[in-house]
This record gives structure tokens, sequence and C-alpha cells, in this order.
């Protein structure tokens, strides 16, 4: 059995990368988005019922009265909780005007404009999703409202629910229209998902995420009759200006009527966002992550502009990674030349904001914003067709689960050839809890938190550099006894003693890690392309690619049991050294994609599926592993040869 001279900083990473699977990017969310979105929800409900509180200067509800003072001078003081950064001084002063408006009374339409100032703000120095990922069912949000809203606001939103007659403040009535001018759908999923404190609200948290978008769209309509949704649906045939207005899932969820009728005659914009609200399949997945995407990028480009890198950096980041990234894996199975484009203009925009060179900055920009056009109209022609879907399906199947399949395999050889069934086991055990965990991934992601592009690219990078490491050392080993009948002598020596569990407990890891993150990534993309429908292809492809793989690790595994041992571990070092270079240069790719690593995109090979993206760094970090790899390989025939050398008396 083989051991590692660090095994247990081995182990210490290996629940590292556990732990980091499956609960970083619920931390990176309850730590950094959870205070920013609760903040933003104190922000809305300021800007949106101070109006019932004050009016003229007087106070007409202490009960809301009370409830503004309270909520404003709660987010000051979020606001000062912030990351120190160089926005932080303007949000808080900003807040701070809020917070002072209301203390004096001001007037309804001051503070509303205050409190809307200080959630751009907000957004602008912390960008969050603010939007669905497909458009919400409403008949599954009629029939929560019912079950779980209309007791305390009513069956039709008015406030008159049963239970809502002895509750102090009174739910609020959905159906008030001069409140609902100012009240977002996104400001209504805040609420569902957090609740009100100091209010009967409560969280309805434990909803899915679907669930809480579709109960948010259903309250959001309630202020609304149908005569307002038939006027808009022929305001959106009949008048560009409008469709302009609210091209995509993000301006749906986002616009107030107040803020509409800025852009349009109010009549009109209040018809079109009732129309949009019921009918929110008139805007594509796609459009919502690439109007994500052009909003980030162009908020980017004017920090940068202002000489405000972190922030320009950080808006980059989050306008490709929970933008455009989540729409890669259907982009590829239409136009691959254009994910390619994004991702090298993306990189050489980056890299501009970094270096301070803001023309190349801006012109990497704009040509960055028409490529986000082409993939939205690529992916605005519908869904992917049954044989699109079915290929794609398998094919990120295959690319991702070969990598994991090879490695897993070699280790169950390894074992049988060591004559070690019994530490079979724990191999099994590693990539069934991978598979385990993978599941658990996805129900983190779609029910718990909203998995950030940036967790998920550190989370593959640092699992694939982890799985390199401890890789090359298991592959630079077993051609060391491949050479001059070593694994003889090995196998003599490691038969007279009983495995350790600390030995078996890395094997557990190292099979666990090297699944687990291709599981990770698989799902993702899975669940990317499920937004397109055909369900059956993908099922189709998730099943064939499933038979591959079991066939490719039927081969493996007999081919090996023929083998001579000596020949096995120097073929199983050959094939342990690629994939350590493909892993590195996954590992680095993730990594820069995360704005982890600098990348700096060159003209040359691109292969993801090996690991060979056209970057200096990526290239650098593959041929940096080659070369130990060669090295370690040309030391152990040195020393194979020396050994079989006579020895002089």
């Amino acid at each position: 059995m083989f051991r590692f001279t660090t095994l247990r900083i081995v182990q210490l990473f290996s629940l590292l990368a556990v732990l980091m699977g499956l609960f970083a990017s619920a931390s990176a969310a309850g730590s950094s988005e959870g205070p920013v979105r609760q903040m933003w929800q104190l922000l809305d409900y300021v800007a949106v019922d101070y109006a019932g509180a004050v009016q003229d200067g007087a106070v007409v509800s202490q009960a809301e009265y009370d409830e503004m003072r309270e909520f404003s001078a709660r987010a000051l003081n979020q606001a000062a909780a912030l990351p120190v950064d160089k926005h932080r001084p303007q949000i808080m002063s900003a807040v701070d005007a809020l917070n002072t408006a209301v203390l004096d009374k001001a007037p309804a339409g001051r503070v509303a404009a205050l409190a809307r100032n200080a959630k751009q703000l907000l957004l602008a120095a912390h960008p969050i999703e603010v939007a669905p990922r497909r458009a919400p069912d409403l008949k599954v949000g009629r029939t929560l409202y019912m079950a779980q809203c209309a007791s305390c606001h009513g069956a039709l939103g008015d406030g008159n629910g049963p239970l809502g007659r002895t509750l102090e403040p009174k739910p609020i009535a959905f159906t008030d229209g001069e409140r609902a001018r100012s009240r977002s759908l996104m400001a209504l999923y805040q609420v569902v998902t957090q609740g009100v404190e100091g209010t009967s609200m409560p969280s309805f948290a434990q909803m899915s995420e679907a669930e809480r978008w579709a109960l948010a769209f259903y309250v959001g309509t309630l202020s609304y009759d149908v005569k307002a949704a038939e006027r808009g649906a022929a305001a959106f045939a009949g008048e560009p200006s409008v469709r302009a207005a609210l091209p995509d899932l993000t301006a749906i969820t986002t616009a107030t009527e107040a803020e509409l009728a800025e852009k349009l005659p109010p009549s009109v914009a209040r018809d079109a966002l009732a129309y949009a609200r019921v009918h929110p399949d008139i805007a594509s997945v796609a459009s919502a992550g690439i109007g994500l995407a052009r909003k980030n990028l162009q908020l980017s480009l004017s920090a940068a502009l202002k000489g405000e890198r972190d922030t320009a950096t950080k808006l980059a980041l989050s306008a490709y990674l929970d933008g455009f990234e989540p729409l890669e894996a259907a982009l590829e199975t239409r136009n691959k030349q254009l994910l390619v484009d994004a991702e090298r203009v993306m990189q050489l925009y980056r890299g501009a904001v970094a270096a301070g060179e803001l023309k190349a900055a801006a012109e990497h920009a704009e040509a960055l914003d028409a490529i986000f056009v082409q993939v939205e109209a690529e992916l605005a022609q519908g869904g992917s067709d049954f044989a699109t879907s079915f290929v794609g399906a398998l094919t990120i199947l295959l690319r991702e689960g070969v990598e994991a399949l090879l490695i897993v395999a070699a280790m169950i050889a390894f074992l049988k050839k060591s004559e070690r069934p019994q530490a079979l086991r724990y191999v099994h055990a590693g990539w069934v809890a991978a598979l385990a965990a993978g599941l658990l991934t996805w129900f983190i992601a779609t029910r718990v938190v909203n998995i950030s592009g940036a967790s998920r690219e550190v989370t593959e990078g640092v699992s694939s550099l982890f799985a390199a490491v401890v890789l090359l050392s298991v592959g630079l080993w077993m051609h060391q006894k491949s050479r001059a009948g070593q694994w003889q002598a090995y196998l003599r020596h490691q038969l007279s003693e009983a495995m350790t569990k600390s030995s078996a407990w890395a094997l557990f890891a190292l099979a666990f890690i090297a699944v687990y993150r291709e599981v990770f990534e698989t799902v993702l993309f899975f669940s990317a392309l499920a937004a397109d429908g055909n369900g059956s292809a993908l099922l189709g492809g998730l099943a064939t690619g499933v038979v591959l793989l079991a066939a490719i690790a039927a081969i493996v595994l007999r081919t090996s049991a023929r083998m001579p041992i000596g020949k096995f571990f120097a073929f199983s070092s050959v094939l342990v050294a690629v994939l350590v270079v493909v892993l590195v240069g996954k590992g680095v790719a993730g990594l820069q994609e995360a704005g982890w690593m600098s990348a700096t995109p060159v003209q040359g090979l691109r292969l993801p599926v090996f690991g060979v993206y056209p970057t200096i760094q990526t290239y650098a970090a593959q041929g940096l592993v080659l070369l130990t790899a060669l090295i370690g390989f040309g030391y152990n025939l040195l020393k194979a040869r020396s050994l079989q050398q006579p020895q002089r008396i």
C-alpha cells in the first residue's frame, strides 16, 4: 500500500476540499450576499411604505413611522458594517441622508428618491443576482399564496384576512395601487425570503428559490386587473419602446411602475408592467442572464473610468460568472465560437482594467457587449432540438466523467494488482460519497442558496489543483516501482504489514475529490441545459453516457488485469501524469475565471477536454507540471540503471 510522506497534510486538504465543495458557496452567500440583500430590502421597504406613515410633514400612522425610523437606522448600521472599500463612505452618506430625511418627516417623494439612490449605490458596489433563473409559474404562486398568505393578507390581497385583523402593524394590502407603484418584484422576493423583522411577516426561506419567485410574481399581479394586462399585451405588440423598457427578466423583476413611468407614459407603464408580471415567459432566461451581464459590464467600465479598479474587476467577474457563464452549456451546443470569443474578450477586458489601460478596456467592453448581443440572439431562437440536447448532455457527461473514471479505475486496478482487496471498500466509499455530495450540492444550489459563479470556479479550481498535486506524487511513485523489479520488493514488504487506517483514508479522499469535482461541474451544466427543455433528450444523453462510461471502466479494468504488473505500473504512471496536466490546466482556468489569478490570453490551442486554454498562465502551469513529471521519470530511470549495474570490489 502506498504512503505519502505528508499524509496528514493530504488528509487536512481533503477535508478542506470537501467542506469547500459543500459549504463554501453557502457561507459566501450568507456572509456577503445575505447582508447586502437584507440592507437592500430595508431601503426598499422605506421607499415604498414611508408614504403611509408621513403626509405633509405630519405623522399619520405612528406605528408605521416607528417602523420607518427603525428600518432606516438599521440600514445605516448595516452600511457601517459593509466591507471597507472606496464605496462604503458614499453608501453610508446616502443612507445617512435617508435616515435624516425620515427623522425630519420629509416629503414622501424625497424619501423615496433617497432610498432608490442608496439602493443603486449598494448594488453597484455589491452586485447580486436580481432575477429568477427561468420564468416563474404563476399557478404555483397562486397555490402557495392561498396556502401561506391568504389568512393574513386576504384571498384577494386586500389585507383583510381573518388573522390579519388581529395583527399590528396590519398586513400589507397588495391591492393598494399607490404602494404597488413603488414596489418591485425583487422587493417582494426579498420579503418572502427573509421576512420583515419587527412584524408578523415570517421568512419563507424553506421554500425553493423557484417557489419564492413564483409567489413574488403572483403577489405582484394583485394590484392590477385583467383589462390592464390586456392593454399591456397590445402595447408590447405595437410599441417597440415598451419591449425596450422591459427586455428581460432582470428588467421585469427590478422595475417599479414609478420608475417605468419616467420612460413611458404613466398609463402605458402601468399596463405594460401588468402584462409582464402576468406573462413573465415573454422574457427568456437567456435574456435575463445576458441582461445582468451587460448591465454589470457597463457598471464595471464606469467604475474603471473613475479609477475604481477593485469595483470594476468585481463587476466584470459578476458580469461573466453570474450573467454569462450559466448560459455556457446551452451556447456550447449551438455556437461554440461565440463561447470562445466571450471568454477571450472578457480576459482581455479584465487584464486592461487591472493594468489601468482605460482606452483598451473601453474597446474590449464594446466588443464584449456586441458578443453578448449575439449570444442573446442565438439563444432567443428557441429551445434546442432533441438531437442537440442529447449530444450536449452526452458530451458533457463523457467529458467530465472520463477523468474521474480513469483515476478511480487506476486505483482499483492498483489495489487488485497489489493483492489488497480489503482497501477497495475505501475507494468505492469515496466515489459513492462524491455522488451523494453532488446531489447535496444540487439541492443546496437550487433550494437553499444560489451558488455564485465565483464560488463555483473556486471550488472547481482548488479541487483540481489539489487532486493534481496528489496524483503527481502517486504517478512518480508508480513509475519508480515499475523500474528494476522494485515493485516485487515493495509488494513483499507491504504484504507483511497491515494496511493503516491513515493510508486507507487517503485513498478515500483521493477518490472523493476526483469524482466530486466532476459531479459538481456536471450538475451545473445539466441544470443550465434543463432550462431549454427537452428533458427526455437530456435523460437519454445521461443514460447513454453512463453506459459508455461503464464500458470504458470495464475495458480499463480488464486490460490492466491482463497486464504484467511492471508494465501496469509504467503505463499507469504515464496515464496519471497526463491526468495531472489536464487537472492543472482546469484548476488554473477555474481560478482565473474566479478572479484569483490573472489571465493573459494568447492565440493558441484551446482544448477544454484536456485542460488546455489559450492563456500564458495555463500554458506555463501545464508546462511546469509536465517538466516536473519528465524530470521525475528521468531520475527514476537513472536510479534504476545504477541499481542494475554490478558493484565493483
